[in-house]
């Protein structure tokens, strides 16, 4: 799902699911949703299909969303930065007046020159108009939520783009850091907690226990992220561990944060909230701890086994199937 740099913000109220029409459900795109998520991620194809409707399919339109954002972000090696903040500026007016027929148009123009070679995101940017389809059938309450903070997202990223040189980006110190994992992640976490209340009357009572977490929990997943993947994402230009910083001042405020993401996930767990939603948020900061204690001991680009992942998955739903504690909130050194 940043931190003391940008607090939690602008999140919307808790509103009861009342508020979504009965008679547009959406089901018609979830094998669409199901296979352009398979395509395009690992963990989220993973773990959406946790959560109970119609939270998942929100999830899922959010998310492949941001994949299209992330996209034009990660195009410096075949676009130059002018031609990537003009995609991110059409996008988020896409998004301010979403139209499935203005989405065709952009799709076409985005693909006439392709920012990536990922077949999957590519497939995805073609398929930009359904995606919209999907999303226009949320009701205005859901699709406000997405809207807000998919285009706080996407207008951070041209920011970011906007200060990288040659394609290289290089962040200055800690703060700098925070304030970029709060744009790609923070951000992320707000917008989920928005749709887990927006669908769920159990979790009113911790709304706002869960905001003040919804950000550090995004930015402790990216911190992990960043740290297992430094090696390779230098090779890149993205610098995202500065260089001003000890290794050792990353991981303990990982560490910080994914411990206020496990008092997330024991709040919903303790209020009642779906089962869904409490596997879901448990199982990338299990899946998280594990990561950062391997890279820790092994080095960047150090990474879980199938089976691991495996194992960690059937543990945390026999916790949540059996009453018990889903996560625990470790000490400082992880244990």
């Amino acid at each position: 799902m940043s931190g003391e740099a940008k607090r939690v913000e602008e999140n919307g109220p808790a509103v009861s699911s009342k508020d979504r029409p009965a008679d547009r459900d959406g089901t018609v795109h979830d094998e669409f949703l199901q296979d352009q998520l398979v395509k395009t991620s690992r963990t989220f194809a993973l773990a959406i299909p946790l959560l109970p409707q119609p939270t998942a399919r929100e999830v899922t339109v959010s998310y492949l969303l941001f994949r299209i954002a992330d996209t034009f972000e990660d195009a410096s090696v075949l676009w130059q930065r002018p031609q990537q903040i003009a995609a991110l500026d059409q996008f988020v007016e896409l998004l301010q007046e979403p139209s499935v027929e203005k989405a065709q148009q952009l799709a076409a123009g985005w693909l006439a020159d392709p920012p990536t070679d990922h077949g999957g995101y590519l497939e995805l940017l073609g398929n930009t108009p359904r995606v919209f389809e999907a999303y226009l059938e949320f009701s205005p309450t859901a699709r406000e939520i997405i809207e807000r903070h998919t285009i706080r997202t996407a207008q951070g990223m041209a920011s970011v783009v906007e200060r990288t040189d040659d394609g290289v980006l290089r962040l200055a110190d800690i703060q700098d850091l925070r304030d970029y994992c709060y744009i790609v992640a923070g951000i992320v976490g707000e917008l989920l907690t928005d749709l887990f209340i927006l669908d769920s009357a159990a979790l009113a009572p911790v709304a706002e226990h869960l905001t003040e977490r919804a950000a550090l929990f995004g930015e402790g997943l990216q911190l992990v992220n960043i740290l297992k993947d430094s090696s390779s994402d230098s090779t890149e230009g993205r610098n995202y561990l500065p260089a001003a910083a000890e290794r050792s001042e990353v991981f303990a405020l990982a560490r910080q944060d994914l411990r206020a993401a496990a008092e997330y996930t024991l709040a919903v767990q303790k209020a009642g909230g779906p089962d869904g939603v409490v596997l879901f948020t448990g199982l990338p900061l299990e899946l998280a701890w594990a990561t950062l204690d391997r890279v820790e001991r092994d080095g960047p680009g150090a990474k879980l086994s199938r089976p691991e992942v495996f194992r960690i998955h059937n543990r945390l739903t026999a916790a949540v199937k059996g009453g018990r504690p889903a996560v625990v909130i470790r000490s400082s050194s992880g244990v």
